[in-house]
């Protein structure tokens, strides 16, 4: 696995961006995104309308860092 950041292309609400992640992050963003039966481009869509002036990279980390620790609590 990757630590250095890898750029993949995404459809936010019809419209093409690329966001650049470690691959560790892409790994669990595509198994949050199944695990909620969402679309990968969906659940990045819902992210970026509520991510305000935090860029779209920083909130998908930050995203499923949340998720972890939300699952991992006893």
């Amino acid at each position: 696995m990757s630590a250095r950041p890898v750029k993949r292309s995404l459809t936010l609400r019809g419209h093409r961006t690329s966001v650049s992640l470690e691959d560790a992050f892409w790994t669990e963003f595509r198994r949050i995104a199944r695990a909620r039966g969402v679309a990968l481009n969906a659940l990045a869509a819902d992210i970026d309308a509520a991510r305000g002036d935090v860029g779209l990279a920083s909130a998908i980390r930050v995203f499923v860092l949340n998720e972890l620790r939300r699952v991992s609590k006893p």
